[in-house]
């Protein structure tokens, strides 16, 4: 039953940053990566944060928001992909920067998702 939970909140997850991707961009930089990793961040950080703080949190709840929704949603392989694509194309600047930015927003991205899971 565990995997009907994972898989369900994986498909959720993964049409959310589908549709995401559909968004209109007009820059070669991956912003629309970026923002999906660092909604992600919180939202994993948010989930943890509820269950350290509740007894009463469901196990198949936990299963399907953190490591459904959240893997299906997050895109570090695609994150990975478009840094090393940047950096090919010798974009040394934007891809450090987007390197960056991308570890230390979600980084931060979970501490704020958890510190808001503790504001309930």
């Amino acid at each position: 039953m565990e995997f009907l939970w994972v898989a369900l909140g994986g498909a959720a997850g993964a049409m959310g940053r589908y549709a995401i991707s559909l968004l209109p961009s007009k820059t070669a930089f991956p912003f629309l990566t970026l923002f999906t990793n660092m909604a992600g961040a919180i939202l994993i950080g948010f989930i943890t944060g509820l269950v350290s703080t509740r007894d009463n949190v469901s196990q198949n709840a936990v299963l399907f928001w953190k490591t459904g929704v959240c893997g299906g949603f997050t895109t570090f392989s695609t994150f990975s992909l478009e840094a090393w694509e940047l950096l090919e194309r010798r974009s040394y600047v934007q891809g450090g920067v987007y390197i960056v930015l991308s570890v230390a927003f979600c980084i931060l991205g979970v501490v704020c998702g958890k510190k808001l899971a503790l504001l309930r």
